[in-house]
């Protein structure tokens, strides 16, 4: 129970290394949070740099949900409810991150991470693919979050996925709809 403890622990502190953050300042010397819709994620390290250095910022903040969770489940053997926790904590690390007051990115890319970690690819692919379908219908992204979220929601609960799982998928989904729920809200009063 210490180590489950702990491993959440260190999950957490993972996620909340603001690493487009720090790529935007080190590398391209701007405050990446004044590009885009003012968050310190991967997609503002694009538009203030470019696809170079926005596929880095994108993929390392993928990779601090990954590699937590990775080593959790392959080394430290966590499973359950805990597993549960130990996935949800770079995700919430990433939202709430203390190097920025608290005030951190959406976690979408950081949530690929932690499901990669979770199912390969399965969850992924399912989930990419319905965002590329979303958006395409929807033109909103906050939408598009909203019935990717529900769509894998029931790809896991019709593939027979067990609990924790599908437990985790309702609260990581919870995390990202409440995160783009602005845009949700933005596109309802321009309508």
């Amino acid at each position: 129970m210490v180590i489950d403890f702990i491993w959440v622990i260190f999950a957490l502190f993972c996620g909340s290394l603001p690493l487009s953050y720090w790529l935007g300042n080190l590398v391209l010397k701007v405050d990446i949070r004044q590009y885009g819709d003012g968050n310190p994620g991967g997609v503002n390290v694009w538009k203030a740099g470019g696809p170079r250095w926005g596929i880095l910022a994108i993929l390392l903040d993928g990779l601090k949900g990954f590699l937590p969770v990775a080593l959790a489940v392959y080394l430290g053997g966590v499973d359950g409810w805990w597993l549960f926790l130990v996935s949800l904590a770079p995700v919430l690390g990433h939202v709430f991150s203390p190097f920025l007051n608290f005030r951190g990115g959406k976690a979408l890319a950081t949530t690929f991470g932690v499901w990669t970690a979770l199912t390969l690819y399965i969850v992924p692919i399912a989930f990419g693919i319905s965002l590329g379908l979303w958006i395409w219908l929807f033109k909103n992204d906050g939408w598009a979050i909203l019935a990717g979220v529900f769509t894998v929601l029931v790809f896991l609960l019709v593939g027979g996925f067990d609990q924790v799982l599908v437990g985790t998928w309702i609260a990581n989904g919870g995390i990202l709809t409440w995160r783009y729920s602005e845009l949700i809200i933005n596109s309802n009063q321009s309508e």
